[in-house]
């Protein structure tokens, strides 16, 4: 664009003016954070048990809208060794919950040029739908490798047998979908699942841990190599739990222990000092962890371009 002239209109007009990928470098390890697009969620889900005065303040503070805002979707894909991880598949198509902004995944894995042939294993941090539906879209499994493994606790695919939502808080049509997309994902890709118990390396420095919570079998990938480490935190982590990590997310099943592991989780990274990626965290949603007395802080990295 001619900065000097701008009356004049564009020759050709990009899908998107940012390229919504980001690059990191983990030592060895290649990381590449991915936006799946964005969720129009109402705002009580960032925490359902909280003074409503006291999270439209925090909401304020924030320059955020009182009563619905988009929640970020990021999935990363990794290079390690001779394998390319995908971690989570983002949310797919489903057009009864009207979410037109979401669902990006696959077109933007095809403008970095990752064939979807290359990915020889895919970690999900849980079974919530906007992190396997990018996998039940029409075509795809026909795109992936026969011998695609699929990495993911055990206690996670127990859980999706028969689900209990009798803790959260969802927007109606959620947990039908929810139990839905699930129980398909789990029959389509039955003999690609390679389930572990609480912690399995999936490549060299990459290192998949159960931590509960969120759901049953929730799990967050930790990558090191070189004396650097990033953790992917799933949903572990959203913007408001810095400030109020005791809130609970509607998508919590357990939000007592879910507020138990995200503490635990931070306090560990501000300890650490490495790298934090989470789905939920506004893209490109790579940042530290810092203690301030008993008040955690988020800061986000310098965009490096």
């Amino acid at each position: 664009m001619n900065l000097h002239d701008t009356s004049q209109p564009a020759r050709s007009r990009p899908d998107e003016l940012v390229p919504s990928r980001y690059a990191v470098q983990v030592g060895d390890i290649e990381v590449l954070v991915v936006s799946d697009g964005v969720l129009p969620l109402p705002t009580t889900m960032l925490g359902h048990n909280a003074d409503p005065a006291v999270r439209a303040a925090w909401l304020k503070d924030m320059f955020l809208p009182p009563d619905a805002f988009d929640w970020a979707l990021n999935v990363v894909v990794v290079r390690s060794g001779d394998k390319t991880i995908l971690i989570d598949a983002g949310l797919g198509a489903d057009p009864d919950l009207h979410l037109p902004r979401a669902g990006q995944l696959i077109k933007r894995l095809e403008s970095a040029g990752i064939d979807l042939a290359s990915v020889t294993d895919l970690v999900l941090t849980h079974m919530h739908m906007d992190h396997i539906g990018g996998l039940l879209v029409d075509g795809i499994k026909d795109r992936l490798r026969p011998d695609l493994q699929i990495h993911v606790a055990a206690a996670e695919v127990k859980f999706w047998e028969s689900p209990d939502f009798s803790h959260t808080a969802m927007p109606p049509g959620f947990p039908d979908a929810l139990r839905s997309a699930a129980k398909r994902f789990a029959k389509e890709y039955h003999n690609h699942l390679r389930q572990f118990d609480e912690e399995h390396e999936v490549a060299p420095g990459v290192v998949a841990r159960r931590t509960g919570g969120h759901t049953p079998g929730h799990s967050v990938v930790r990558l090191s190599s070189g004396g650097e480490a990033l953790t992917f935190a799933g949903d572990a982590v959203f913007a408001v739990g810095f400030d109020q990590p005791e809130w609970h997310n509607g998508f919590e099943h357990d939000p007592e222990e879910a507020a138990r592991v995200r503490v635990r989780l931070l306090r560990e990274l501000a300890k650490t000092g490495e790298l934090l990626v989470a789905t939920h965290l506004p893209f490109p949603s790579v940042g530290r962890v810092a203690l301030d007395g008993d008040v955690f802080r988020w800061v986000p990295i310098f965009w490096d371009y």
